[in-house]
């Protein structure tokens, strides 16, 4: 039960889902579809994006329990039908969530390494947010709906029956899978992984 890293995990994902959601807003407008403008979701303000649930309740509690790590902003809805080429342009659109992450990650490591001598708690929050930046854009690639990886589904063609009956289950089964496996311990691994391979270019 750690009060302190739930807090700053979930303070974290609020400014770090900001630029995920908007990556896919944006780039589901210059596919072609105009609905995330329409609904206000091409921009850079928290709270255009925030989720109460997946955004601040089940970071909180799941960080608390040590059970991972469990969140997301709130979903960008998109029309494939609009999208330059249908089911592939909604996978450019999953995909750029995960690439923002990892795109500011880079940018955390920056603002790490410029004020870790004049300002050492910013350099530690940032340090902590390229972790979590990068456990994001890895979670988030997981097949499961909401998460983004599961629109690769559609792109691959599955049967839109499969999909919606995987939807309909898909937060009992990231729930399951992160309380009773060690998938948070191995997506907490990759993270550090990719922190310290980061670190390691920015400083050549």
């Amino acid at each position: 039960m750690n009060l302190e890293s739930a807090i700053l995990n979930v303070t974290l994902l609020w400014i770090l889902t900001t630029p995920h959601e908007f990556a896919h807003a944006w780039t589901a407008v210059r596919l072609g579809d105009d609905t995330p403008r329409r609904e206000g979701r091409v921009t850079l303000h928290p709270l255009a994006h925030v989720d109460w649930l997946g955004t601040v309740i089940l970071p909180a509690v799941t960080s608390l329990l040590g059970a991972g790590f469990l969140g997301w902003g709130r979903p960008v809805n998109t029309n494939p039908a609009r999208l330059r080429g249908g089911m592939n342009g909604l996978a450019l659109v999953a995909l750029a969530g995960p690439v923002s992450n990892v795109i500011f990650a880079f940018v955390l490591a920056g603002v790490a390494l410029l004020s870790a001598r004049l300002v050492p708690a910013l350099a530690e929050y940032a340090a902590q947010g390229v972790r979590l930046s990068l456990y994001l854009a890895i979670f988030n690639m997981l097949p499961v709906p909401p998460l983004d990886g599961s629109k690769l589904l559609l792109a691959a063609r599955i049967p839109v029956i499969v999909y919606e009956e995987l939807a309909r289950f898909g937060f009992v089964l990231l729930l399951v899978a992160m309380s009773v496996s060690d998938l948070g311990h191995w997506m907490s691994l990759l993270s550090w992984r990719g922190t310290e391979g980061i670190f390691s270019l920015i400083r050549l």
